[in-house]
């Protein structure tokens, strides 16, 4: 029977330990490796990870655990990690170091940058590893803090050569932040070996059919075969276990450990209660608080004796239904003595926020002075870049608060934590809280505002515009710049209504005209759109492009809803890039990640995008906080893979008509107009852009008539194509930017003057070439390629296609790949010869962007910043771009 290093014998995992050795091999080997180990309570998770580190000799080991009382403590789980690492990391770039630093509490600093946060743990690990391999365990990751678990996550998705092993256990169905990471599914065990199992707890003989109903009940879960058992006559074992449901038996297995816990004596069921709730497992802060409930240490010796709990250098628990069953178990008035022991033997200089948890929970009633401590530490989890830990003091600050007009400012200012942590629905409740105290008029109308934005994020249809313009026009006369900022919420809300919203986009700019706007990046951005509203592209277009001037000085990343739009809708690709980036770096929420992969999209890099849309959505399951769709639309649609794309454009449209969200419906209008132009069904694109372009939706309607010009043009269309060029040409004039006359240079060569085509098709991809939008430079090539195909110059025709064929391929642009391989064959080179030539010198994606930045100048460390990778990654493609290409250093990479 297998046994891992430590000398423990586990039943029934040849295939799991051999996954996980094989994890340890590609490691040492220099490899990174990423694994989640998924299964219901007791399956034996904990017992792999244990084996896999006794096994891990020659490596650092490094590991934690989420506990279910520390969930709200703002990086507690990652500071367990990563406090090992510590000594390596004066190695780090001073803005990661001074990131990692504050977000631990070792220094003092402003909030840190989210994505820093996850760069410099990042490079810790590569760091730490460059001596030894590093593994880092991370058992019960469905309990660990937000930050933690957001941090681990990007670190997870970015190993690659550091020698990291990443491997993380979770309970979870796959519906988290950890979902499409490398799993691996630990079920019960085999009948035979679960048999066994049984037959080493069973205390006399059991008829052979009760034994096989109890492995058939529990489905060969060891922790359940162990426990479940214990202390049952034969009679009892006689009448099987009950229900076949995993929750059923989780509860059982507990409600098994709740009776061990109250067999033992008084003082040890308090130890064990003390234990379960100081969450670190710090054996002298235990023995502290122990001594302040007059609890010795051999209260612990029945505890250990039952198999129940270790305590050495650190305390651990046998599992952690141990734990949850001392806690669940306890009485109030116990719970209440053991926070009370904790905050006591607490250190208020070095550990200030768990002492006021404690504290808080200690507390029976109403109490000022822990209020008041857990406001401070609300003001250092903010200062660290804990948003959700900052709300879970305010709220608790709440229910501590006797006062009514204190209570609800501390409502109102924990509702918007919760706002800014990512949370929108752990806001009503505490604004109607709010609502009940004495606000003053101001509070009442940022309550007000407040709401409405909560509604827009959950639902940005048009049912949150008439609120938050209501909001908005109370807030005039008490606060100017919240009523300028919430005018733009209403706008915005609006224009996310299109085409559904009645009539909300002109009453919203109407009434917006009436304040004074202001020369910020927000209120040229509410000017600029009140004239886009009210008065027409061509009037709006100079103070939308004085918007994006401000954000260029002005860096808020909650405008980017708005701000990314616009820069679209004034053809600012440049402005468009830096934003999405920016935002990125700022914090990586959906919006955030949904707007860059839109950015990456377009600039042809669309594994890319994907990976953040992936990334996107596990934040939308795990937060409910809904990404938009558009990105995920455009890249379904220049995919080209048909059944997939339609299936997600025809969601698209329900959703939108339910949530009165009309931009959707011209996004979906859109979307199928380029999936059916890739694949070259002309009518459907035809009738599905004219669709879409019947409403001027912000920064989709220019796409739409580029792609209804195609469309009309192949589909033998010719006066609605040139109808179409007519209304992109009173944008793209007034515009006037390379991609702006790009895009217009197509149109014409499409749909203008036949004698003009060349010249046009050839400005397109000029000006095109001057921009970063690789994606319809690469469209523009082919349909330069197909109209010279049609001339019969197959020679110039096949230079295009051959550039379009090769860029689509790599992009993985499927439709449009095929499409443009039809021409390139009927141009008189087939695709199937070019892939066979030299196919193993081709460079990914990845190590193209690596490629043209370090033949830049760009240093690993400033490479890895912008493709959020590690140095050590870095070094390690740039080698096997040197083996493809044939050389050997960055010199020769530049004359590449």
């Amino acid at each position: 029977m297998p046994r891992n290093a430590g000398g423990v014998r586990l039943r029934g995992r040849r295939r799991e330990q051999e996954v996980l050795d094989h994890l340890l091999r590609t490691v040492r080997d220099g490899r990174s490796q990423v694994l989640v180990l998924r299964g219901e309570p007791g399956v034996g998770k904990t017992a792999l990870l244990d084996h896999l580190a006794a096994r891990a000799g020659g490596c650092v080991v490094t590991r934690t655990a989420g506990v279910e009382p520390e969930s709200e403590i703002a990086y507690s789980a990652l500071q367990q990690v990563c406090a090992p690492l510590l000594d390596h990391l004066d190695r780090l770039p001073e803005p990661q170091h001074a990131a990692l630093s504050t977000a631990f509490g070792l220094t003092v600093g402003d909030p840190p940058d989210g994505l820093l946060v996850g760069l410099a743990v990042l490079g810790l690990f590569a760091e730490a590893a460059t001596a030894r391999p590093l593994v880092c365990v991370v058992d019960d990751a469905q309990w660990l803090d937000r930050m933690s678990e957001v941090i681990l996550t990007f670190v997870a998705r970015r190993l690659d050569a550091e020698s990291v092993a990443l491997v993380l256990a979770s309970r979870g169905p796959g519906d988290d932040l950890l979902r499409g990471l490398p799993e691996l599914r630990v079920e019960g065990l085999p009948d035979a070996d679960a048999r066994a199992l049984l037959d080493s707890v069973l205390t006399g003989p059991v008829d052979a059919r009760v034994r096989d109903r109890i492995v058939a009940e529990t489905r060969g879960n060891p922790l359940a075969l162990l426990e479940l058992p214990r202390g049952l006559t034969p009679a009892e074992l006689a009448f099987g276990l009950g229900g076949p449901s995993p929750a059923a038996l989780v509860t059982r297995v507990e409600e098994g450990f709740q009776r061990r816990i109250a067999a033992l004596p008084d003082q040890t069921r308090r130890l064990l209660l003390t234990a379960a709730v100081e969450p670190i497992g710090d054996v002298p802060l235990l023995w502290r608080a122990l001594e302040r409930l007059g609890i010795g240490p051999e209260a612990g010796a029945p505890a250990a004796d039952a198999g129940l709990v270790e305590i050495g250098t650190r305390v651990r628990f046998r599992h952690p239904l141990v734990r949850s069953a001392a806690w669940r178990s306890a009485e109030p008035t116990a719970l209440r003595l053991v926070h009370r022991a904790l905050a006591d033997a607490t250190d208020p200089a070095r550990d200030p926020d768990r002492r006021a948890w404690h504290r808080a929970h200690a507390a029976l009633g109403p109490d000022d002075e822990v209020a008041g401590e857990l406001e401070r530490c609300a003001d250092r989890a903010r200062a660290r870049g804990g948003n959700a830990a900052a709300a879970s003091f305010l709220e608790r600050a709440t229910e501590l608060t006797a006062d009514p007009r204190r209570r609800a400012t501390l409502a109102l200012a924990a509702a918007h934590a919760w706002f800014a942590a990512g949370a929108p629905a752990a806001v009503p409740d505490l604004l109607s809280a709010a609502d009940l105290g004495p606000l003053d008029g101001r509070e009442r109308a940022d309550a007000q505002r407040l709401r409405a934005r909560v509604t827009f994020a959950l639902n940005p249809g048009r049912e949150a515009g008439p609120a938050l313009l209501a909001a908005a026009h109370r807030l005039e006369t008490l606060d100017p710049a919240a009523a300028r900022a919430t005018y733009l919420s209403a706008l915005g809300a609006a224009v996310h209504a299109g085409r559904l919203g009645d009539g909300d986009l002109h009453r919203a700019a109407r009434a917006a005209r009436e304040v004074t706007p202001g020369t910020d990046a927000g209120g040229l951005l509410l000017a600029g759109l009140t004239a886009w509203s009210l008065d027409g592209y061509a009037p709006a277009l100079p103070l939308l492009n004085d918007a994006l001037d401000a954000l260029a000085r002005q860096d808020d990343p909650g405008l980017l809803w708005l701000a990314a739009p616009v820069a679209h809708e004034v053809w600012r690709e440049a402005d468009w890039f830096r934003l999405t980036e920016r935002a990125l770096a700022h914090a990586r929420g959906p919006a955030a990640l949904t707007f860059r992969a839109g950015a990456l999209l377009y600039g042809g890099r669309l594994a890319d995008a994907a990976d953040l849309l992936d990334e996107a959505g596990a934040l939308e399951r795990a937060t409910g906080l809904a990404a938009h769709p558009s990105a995920a639309l455009a890249l379904a649609a220049h995919r080209g893979h048909e059944a997939a794309a339609l299936e997600l454009i025809d969601s698209t449209v329900k959703d939108a008509d339910a949530r009165g969200e009309g931009r959707l419906l011209g996004l979906a209008g859109y979307a199928r107009a380029v999936l059916f132009n890739g694949l070259s069904d002309y009518p459907a694109a035809l009738a599905a852009a004219r669709e879409g372009a019947g409403y001027e939706d912000l920064a989709v309607y220019h796409w739409t008539l580029g792609e209804l010009v195609e469309a009309a043009t192949r589909a033998g269309a010719p006066a609605v194509a040139a109808e179409a060029r007519e209304r992109l040409a009173e944008r793209t004039a007034a515009a006037g930017t390379n991609w702006a006359l790009g895009a217009q240079a197509l149109a014409d060569a499409l749909a203008g003057r036949p004698a003009r085509a060349e010249e046009c098709f050839r400005e397109a991809v000029d000006r095109l070439s001057a921009t970063r939008m690789g994606l319809p430079l690469a469209r523009a090539r082919l349909l330069c390629g197909e109209w010279l195909r049609r001339q019969n110059r197959l020679v110039d025709a096949r230079t295009h296609l051959r550039l379009a064929y090769d860029a689509f391929t790599a992009m993985g642009a499927d439709g449009f790949a095929e499409r443009t391989g039809r021409e390139l064959t009927a141009a008189g080179d087939p695709v199937r010869h070019r892939a066979a030539a030299g196919a193993a010198a081709d460079l990914t994606a990845q190590e193209t962007q690596i490629a043209r930045l370090a033949g830049a100048g760009r240093t690993n460390p400033e490479i890895g910043a912008v493709l959020f990778l590690s140095p050590r990654t870095v070094e390690w493609h740039l080698r096997k771009i040197y083996m493809k290409l044939g050389i050997t250093s960055r010199r020769e990479l530049r004359g590449r």
